[in-house]
């Protein structure tokens, strides 16, 4: 029996009964959000104290390391691990008591921050330290490397607001704090070394590297509570922790202030501190430039003049001195901007939120990576430290997105490191080695909240003396003798460079089908945009966002957008997942992918889940039997042009049970399905009728579901568009986008297909003609899948002149919307349209009409063939059981339920008695004879 079965099975033997062996879950647990791959023996999910600590002590017998992990968002490298990986975060994760008079609440280690804040938010109370993770990682995490957040300077540190723990040391101690004394020797060691300790620790508030001994200090209470955070797992296993609560203020005000530049903004911050404000944050131009690019010039509210800058949160009970403390602050600065409505202040917070993803694209354009990405000095050199850092940058050929918590000192950013190509590990350990020598000539700190783990262990003796660094050692051998505990961090560290994910993975094998634009044609490249740091495991929906529907539904880490991308290294690495496209592993994290392409715009690094799925079914399956559904749901376009010339006989024919059940067991579709109905006349044989309209000539792109199944919502598009001064006309031959065989990953029939539907388009459009797709999915396929199969010559034209109806009627001049005063609307709108094109010009065409719109987020669970196929149907229903069934249930009788998308009507219909309605019947039934 091998290590991993052994304990395996002794773990089951005292009790722990979710532990997990196979290699689909040691691939995703390979990697946190760091640079760092170490594939694990095992993985177990505790769900007691008890569990915990048979881990931790049968680990120690078994001679094999144990790495604690929460959400796996890690920046540093604290989460990965070579033995067994324990995961909080999927059983132990309950707020076990929350007192609101003593302002504290006892947890779990895998609590989620943004869960502890919605249970103390009822009692007007919240836990300070809000790391831009906040929606997704955990209390156990943060106490794991000391988290700070933004409003570090309102609420301090992780460690500032701990004031118990639960857990198990190293030797298997249990230890309650601050219950029990300490170790002895634990005292001894600091009674020996007490000037050591108070000329080097506790020297300013984000010197978070190395264990912070100054908490040991008598005058500091010998505080082994404050010692074990930050401690990043090497010293005990966390179990339980109590922590405390502050009062949320009654108001915010968010006072933006522009600079030349980050160095001058960096200047500035210190002058701040004297307002008091909550959170000073800098932010770079260049990351602001990410944002428009991916979400368009509107995704960035109006921002003071300046190539960075300060962010600035003014908060307190008196509403009044919040405002006038707000506006002193602002009074020197001419274009300042100062912000108090709440939805505009939060819009600005998440630009600075998504910065670790959307700095993942240096200003070159290369990959950008962590490994230097939040280090701090003494905030009154912040100024002088950022000109020196960027000339070293500079020095080295690197660049990056710079931006930070400025007010204490504190910088982020992900660098250009060349770690893909030949000689990018020297490069990594010259450019950290002389980083590390820069940032402790100021005093300041490698680490300012991520802690040191794989990424600056090794560098330690650069910032503390011989003495120190031996005492690190003497500590750990008081909680952890034997080394069991997060191996290689602090500690008789790994080299910085040792188990790189980046340079141990290959070129993918074979030749590709998508073209990879983004990522220089390089699949490699493009899945590891993932840098995990997470946002997929958050719930998302309540911003509108839809990523990821099928982690919501499972909580699995295999089910989230980043399991999958770490499953896609993997078996470009060829370690544990060796079976290179048709890997086993790699098929059952991608089984449960909607491909709703909601990472594609949700996800901070731009990851492409839907694409390299296609390509992945397309690798796996070229030349060989496919699965039913591929050849039934994957290319439906075929069977509805066969159906379409006897409908009546194919409707009649699936209603038979007799045959209907055999027909459906034989194309791979669940029985529980409702297939929907093929119309008895075609959208195209009922528009080829009519007489030609005047006005602007307009190309309507019909695609399989309007003209087959929902002519009705082409009659109506035609009659909005008359009624605007529009002559729609259709291509002579009749076309298909492809989506169908892309989302089967039948991707040279979908090349062939789509490359004919869009010559037709480019031929019959013409110069300056708009074309209108109906459907989401379809219209999303001209905008963007189409770049990717066809080459930019024949699709760029077509991608350029494609609009949805929202978008092209709001550019009309002079059209104004029909009256929607009295219309209450819920409203679904596709994943595809709310990832490519956005759903904001039909929100703003709906409101303008005066309709009250409740949008919701989140997948309605169908998504194309996805929710039809065998296999899938209770996740689909459980992904529509998010967002789109309680709305539908609380919803009046007479809402209107807006989904533009077929499968998301098909759903509608499916699961509730609603119908669901597409825009253009919705403007078309208000229509007046005067054409609005």
């Amino acid at each position: 029996m091998d290590q991993a079965a052994a304990l395996a099975s002794d773990l089951r033997r005292r009790g722990v009964a979710d532990v997990l062996t196979d290699g689909t879950t040691r691939a995703i647990h390979s990697s946190d959000a760091s640079l760092y791959r170490v594939p694990p023996l095992l993985v177990a999910r505790p769900r007691t104290a008890e569990d915990v600590q048979a881990a931790v002590e049968l680990c120690a017998r078994h001679e094999i390391p144990l790495t604690a992990r929460g959400a796996g968002t890690s920046i540093a490298g604290n989460a990965v691990g070579p033995g067994l990986v324990l995961d909080f975060s999927r059983h132990m994760d309950r707020v076990l008591k929350l007192d609101p008079e003593a302002r504290t609440a006892v947890v779990q280690p895998g609590v989620v921050q943004a869960a502890l804040q919605r249970a103390a938010a009822p009692h007007g109370l919240r836990f300070g330290p809000d790391p831009s993770s906040h929606t997704r990682c955990t209390i156990g995490g943060m106490i794991g490397n000391n988290a700070c957040g933004s409003r570090a300077l309102g609420y301090g540190r992780t460690s500032d607001n701990v004031t118990g723990l639960q857990a198990v040391a190293g030797d298997g101690t249990l230890l309650d704090l601050p219950a029990q004394a300490g170790p002895a020797a634990l005292r001894d060691l600091v009674a020996a070394n007490l000037a050591t300790i108070r000329t080097e620790f506790g020297r300013f508030g984000r010197q978070v590297s190395g264990y912070a001994l100054e908490h040991l200090l008598p005058e500091n209470g010998f505080d082994v509570t404050r010692l074990l955070v930050g401690s990043e797992g090497t010293l005990a296993v966390l179990t339980e922790a109590t922590v405390r609560l502050v009062a949320d203020p009654a108001h915010r005000v968010l006072v933006v202030l522009g600079y030349a530049d980050i160095a001058e903004a960096g200047d500035a911050a210190p002058g701040l501190l004297a307002f008091l404000p909550t959170a000073c944050e800098g932010l770079d131009a260049r990351i602001v430039d990410v944002v428009r690019a991916r979400r368009g010039p509107g995704a960035v509210p109006p921002l003071p003049g300046g190539a960075a800058w300060l962010f600035t949160e003014i908060a307190g009970d008196d509403e009044a001195e919040v405002r006038e403390r707000a506006a002193r602050l602002a009074a020197g600065h001419p274009d300042a901007l100062v912000v108090t409505d709440p939805a505009k202040a939060a819009a600005l917070w998440r630009i600075r939120e998504d910065g670790a993803g959307l700095s993942g694209r240096s200003p070159a354009g290369r990959p950008a990576h962590a490994g230097w990405e939040d280090a701090a000095v003494p905030p009154a050199m912040l100024g002088r430290y950022l000109r020196d850092f960027e000339e070293l940058m500079a020095g080295h050929g690197l660049t990056g997105l710079p931006y930070g918590h400025f007010g204490d000192g504190c910088l982020h950013i992900r660098i250009d490191l060349p770690l893909e190509r030949p000689g990018g590990t020297r490069v990594l350990r010259e450019f950290l080695v002389a980083a590390a020598t820069l940032v402790a000539g100021y005093g300041g700190s490698l680490s300012g909240e991520h802690g040191d783990g794989r990424a600056r262990s090794e560098l330690l003796p650069l910032m503390y003396s011989p003495a120190a660094i031996g005492l690190f050692e003497q500590v750990k051998g008081v909680f952890d003798p034997a080394g069991t505990l997060n191996p290689g961090v602090l500690v008789r560290p790994r080299p910085f460079d040792a188990d790189l994910r980046v340079p141990a993975a290959r070129p993918a094998p074979g030749r590709l089908a998508l073209a990879y634009r983004h990522d220089g044609g390089d699949f490699t490249q493009a899945v590891h945009r993932c840098t995990g740091v997470g946002k997929c495991r958050a719930d998302n929906t309540g911003t509108g966002g839809v990523m990821c529907p099928s982690y919501l539904a499972t909580k699995e880490e295999k089910d989230s957008t980043r399991g999958r991308a770490r499953a896609l290294q993997e078996m470009l690495n060829g370690g544990d997942v060796s079976g290179g496209w048709r890997s086993p592993e790699v098929h059952e994290a991608l089984d449960l992918c909607l491909a709703c392409k909601g990472c594609a715009s949700d996800c901070p690094t731009g990851v492409d889940m839907a694409a390299y799925k296609a390509e992945v079914l397309h690798q796996s399956y070229r030349g060989r039997l496919r699965p039913a559904s591929h050849y039934s749901l994957g290319r439906l376009p075929l069977w509805a042009r066969l159906a379409s010339r006897m409908p009546r006989v194919a409707n009649a024919a699936l209603r038979v049970p007799a045959l209907r059940r055999p027909a459906l067991a034989l194309a791979g579709v669940d029985a529980r399905r409702t297939l929907p109905a093929f119309a008895p006349r075609t959208f195209r044989s009922w528009f080829a009728r009519r007489p030609p309209a005047e006005g602007a000539p307009v190309l309507l792109f019909v695609d399989t579901f309007t003209d087959h199944f929902a002519p009705e919502v082409g009659r109506a598009a035609v009659a909005v568009l008359e009624a605007a001064g529009y002559a729609p006309r259709v291509t002579a031959r009749r076309g298909c986008c492809a989506l169908t065989w892309i989302s089967t990953g039948q991707l040279d029939q979908a090349r062939r297909i789509l490359g004919r539907t869009v010559r037709d388009l480019a031929a019959e459009a013409g110069d300056g003609v708009p074309i209108v797709g109906l459907e989401p999915s379809c219209t999303a396929v001209l905008r963007s899948d189409a770049l990717e199969l066809l080459d930019e010559d024949t699709a760029a034209p077509v991608a350029r002149a494609t609009r949805t109806l929202a978008e092209l009627l709001a550019a009309t001049p002079g059209w104004r919307p029909p009256p929607l005063d009295d219309v209450r609307v819920v409203a679904q709108p596709h994943c595809h349209h709310h990832a490519v094109m956005t759903w904001e010009p039909d929100l703003r065409l709906l409101r303008a009409a005066g309709a009250e719109v409740r949008r919701l987020g989140g997948c309605c669970g169908l998504a194309g063939n996805f929710g039809v196929e065998k296999g899938h149907y209770d996740v689909s229903v459980a992904v529509a059981g998010q967002q789109l069934l309680p709305a539908l249930r609380e919803a009046a009788p007479d809402t209107t339920v807006l989904a533009d998308g077929f499968s998301c009507r098909t759903q509608i219909a499916d699961l509730s008695p609603r119908r669901g309605v597409h825009l253009a019947q919705l403007l078309a039934d208000r229509l007046t004879p005067e054409g609005n």
